[in-house]
């Protein structure tokens, strides 16, 4: 939400739109440091139940001042490709979407390079596996938690900015895109990297298969009713082990 009403607003007053998309990138990194800083960190070592509630309440004072910042009204971008759409016999793929999916395949191809031959990434997972032995071994907890905080907002605000000019944005749009990415993981497999990007992959299929023989008003609810299910019959993740099963 945040990179795309930053990118939005932006672009709206002038800013080309590279520009506007590394600044909201940016701001939005600085806002997910804070996040760390003033709401989870100080208590970091409570049980994760708190934590994600902590998490849920920053969402909501983020989206307040989103409101109060912005108001109402959606935003978008124009394509950050020269030509809107792009023709193939009789399948119209719109060129902003083709972009979407450069820059999901590059972010997945990155984290894989990131997290299995980079000593920062390695220390994260060591952290997120065991942060009392990762500590015992001189990694410091307090920096992977913010190492960890800044790579996902940035992530989440280059999502952003990328799929505001195919759908707009507006202030309330975070949550209901946490909720799908928190299925996602979960019905992929939570320690399984390849699992979320399959739990991701098969919620967008999902969605588009509702809307194209059901209806497009419904296609949400299908989709995770569907999720729900798969939830409760697999609940360690399509390829999930049994550790994520009880997570």
């Amino acid at each position: 939400m945040l990179g795309g009403m930053i990118a939005a607003s932006l672009a709206g007053v002038g800013l080309p739109l590279p520009l506007s998309a590394l600044i909201a990138v940016s701001a939005t990194s600085i806002v997910g440091a804070m996040v760390w800083l003033v709401f989870v960190y100080p208590r970091s070592h409570e049980s994760p139940i708190l934590l994600i509630m902590l998490t849920l309440g920053a969402s909501v004072v983020i989206r307040g001042l989103a409101f109060i910042l912005w108001g109402w009204d959606s935003k978008s971008l124009p394509s950050f490709l020269p030509a809107e759409a792009i023709s193939i016999s009789r399948i119209t793929i719109f060129s902003q979407s083709i972009l979407v999916f450069v820059a999901a395949v590059t972010t997945v191809v990155g984290l894989f390079v990131f997290f299995g031959y980079t000593m920062l990434g390695r220390a994260m997972q060591a952290c997120a596996d065991d942060h009392k032995g990762a500590s015992l071994i001189g990694i410091r907890f307090e920096s992977m938690g913010l190492s960890a905080f800044i790579l996902t907002s940035a992530l989440g605000g280059l999502a952003g900015v990328v799929i505001t000019p195919l759908t707009t944005t507006a202030y309330d749009i975070g949550i209901p895109l946490a909720i799908k990415g928190f299925l996602s993981a979960l019905v992929g497999g939570l320690n399984k990297t390849e699992g979320v990007i399959l739990g991701g992959f098969t919620l967008g299929l999902l969605e588009a298969l509702s809307a194209g023989f059901i209806s497009s008003g419904l296609r949400d609810a299908i989709a995770l009713g569907i999720f729900v299910l798969l939830l409760v019959s697999r609940p360690q993740g399509l390829i999930g082990g049994i550790e994520a099963g009880r997570i």
